[in-house]
């Protein structure tokens, strides 16, 4: 190799230095405080992971992710939805791993089984029975025919934080049964945690879970 041929290669070899470090700074280092800074000063509780808090302050999940509002199982069985709380949509999903033992999940997402897969058909046949079940009382008969399709299905993310405001009103006379407290005091609360249509047009009307049964709670305790 020739003294050029060297000079040319320690030169190219510079030059790439150089350029690896700015990108480093400038990709790596100031795109990110920038990026952050920026959504720490305008959406200061959506860069935090839209926290969602009670009454007292206290964080009690994520707005924008949906939990489940279950009793311990006994030794071998399955955690049974307690009856107190409205319940959220069903989140069965891809799997089930030991970290994230709220969700039937291991990654956000839906069953992947078609409308007729006979296992899917089961679940929600299974689903549907039960909520029939848990939410008629002595007063108020649940009938199959008014279970809502987010009852007995989950959502695409398997997370879904919202509830449709027709399987809340289903649940509403069990929740006050369950509570101590009147029909018409829940069904006020619901209506206060209904949700429209994005921009008055977009989407459904629904109902936040966590928000809701966090009302919930302050009520009851008062």
């Amino acid at each position: 190799m020739t003294k050029n041929s060297v000079r040319r290669s320690a030169r190219l070899l510079g030059a790439g230095l150089r350029a690896l470090l700015v990108l480093t700074l400038v990709c790596g280092v100031l795109y990110p405080l920038t990026v952050t800074g920026v959504a720490q000063t305008l959406f200061p509780g959506r860069a935090d992971g839209s926290k969602a808090r009670d009454a007292e302050g206290r964080v009690v999940g994520s707005a924008l992710i949906g939990q489940r509002y279950d009793l311990p199982g006994e030794a071998g069985e399955e955690p049974r939805p307690d009856l107190r709380w409205f319940q959220p949509r069903p989140s069965r999903g891809l799997g089930t791993n030991t970290v994230n033992t709220r969700y039937e999940l291991l990654l956000s997402g839906a069953t992947n089984r078609s409308g007729d897969n006979p296992e899917l058909l089961a679940w929600v046949k299974a689903a549907r029975a039960a909520v029939v079940r848990e939410n008629s009382t002595a007063t108020y008969r649940v009938r199959p025919a008014d279970v809502p399709p987010d009852a007995v299905t989950s959502s695409g993310s398997g997370l879904d934080p919202h509830i449709s405001p027709a399987y809340a009103a289903l649940q509403v006379h069990r929740v006050a049964g369950r509570n101590g407290l009147t029909v018409r005091e829940v069904e006020r609360l619901v209506a206060r945690h209904t949700e429209g249509r994005t921009l008055g047009f977009v989407g459904e009307p629904s109902v936040h879970v966590l928000g809701l049964n966090t009302a919930l709670r302050d009520l009851a305790r008062n």
